[in-house]
């Protein structure tokens, strides 16, 4: 490793700060000021190298999954690999898929491992991991698109839920989507597995061969991609009200089939305004109960 990782406390003093490459943390815990900094070491002495362990195996990261066997090597590789081996049978997927969380996990287990904390979270660019403690909760807020800060609505997760990953993809993330959702948001037990669920959700939100949306490989826009020649949105024009409906219909059918086979908990699909929510229900935060375990699906305007 020739470089040093950035690592500090955030203005705030509460907030710790860890940088490296493309691997950008928010981090917060909750708990007495001896844990909270254990726990803060922890992080920053696994977040070392961490980004190094990862190019060691980049190659075989951006490879099609095999659903059956896994030759990775690194802790945090092999927990990619695991949170997209459920859809590699079915579709194209790579482990890359779940980096984000995937990454934000090892973290936070870092730091549960180090001291007793009662909330803690890390935040990998959207993707986040958690742990809450007895009486704890965490507040998710679901946003239009991931490159907008505007707030559609919130979902309070507690303790007693069995929720401790979110993660966001869509056209408008930091990775390539072969669908138009402009945000899928997905609630899952661990953050692996919302990064893998929320890429394969996105990507079911589509109209394929519309005129009005445009696409290009993505290794013409970046040459290392692991999506290799397929065909990623770049923009999607003026799409009918019907049309909207039949995208998101599409990807709230997939969202339905990894609800009922146990990999998420929830999700939200967002386009053009329009908000399909599959699996739980949100209410603002001063409500008293936020989330539901039935199956529910609703419309609205955002």
């Amino acid at each position: 490793m020739k470089r040093l990782p950035q690592i500090a406390l955030l203005p705030d003093g509460k907030r710790l700060h860890l940088q490296d490459g493309p691997i950008d943390l928010i981090v917060e815990a909750k708990g007495n000021d001896a844990d909270v900094g254990a726990a803060y070491e922890a992080a920053a002495r696994r977040f070392t190298g961490l980004l190094d362990e990862l190019c060691a195996e980049l190659s075989e990261l951006r490879s099609a999954a095999d659903p059956a066997r896994c030759s990775l090597k690194g802790v945090v590789a092999r927990r990619m690999h695991a949170a997209v081996a459920p859809f590699a049978a079915d579709c194209f997927i790579t482990p890359m898929a779940a980096v984000a969380g995937s990454v934000a996990e090892e973290i936070l287990g870092a730091m549960q491992g180090a001291a007793r904390l009662d909330r803690a979270y890390v935040n990998n660019g959207g993707d986040i991991a958690l742990h809450l403690a007895e009486g704890e909760q965490f507040t998710v807020g679901l946003m239009d698109r991931p490159d907008r800060h505007g707030l559609l609505r919130t979902m309070v997760i507690e303790a007693d839920d069995c929720i401790r990953g979110v993660a966001t993809s869509g056209r408008h993330g930091r990775s390539f989507s072969l669908g138009i959702a402009d945000a899928v948001t997905v609630l899952a037990r661990t953050a692996s597995q919302a990064d893998s669920a929320a890429t394969i959700i996105a990507n079911a939100v589509d109209l394929p061969g519309h005129p009005a949306i445009v696409r290009r490989p993505a290794n013409e826009l970046q040459a290392d991609s692991d999506l290799g020649p397929r065909l990623v949105t770049r923009d999607v024009g003026k799409l009918s009200n019907d049309e909207i409906e039949d995208a998101l219909a599409a990807g709230a059918r997939r969202a339905r089939q990894l609800l009922v086979a146990g990999l998420i908990e929830g999700a939200a699909l967002r386009l053009l305004g329009e908000i399909v929510v599959v699996g739980v229900t949100g209410t603002p935060t001063q409500g008293s109960q936020a989330l539901h375990n039935q199956t529910i699906e609703s419309m609205m305007h955002a």
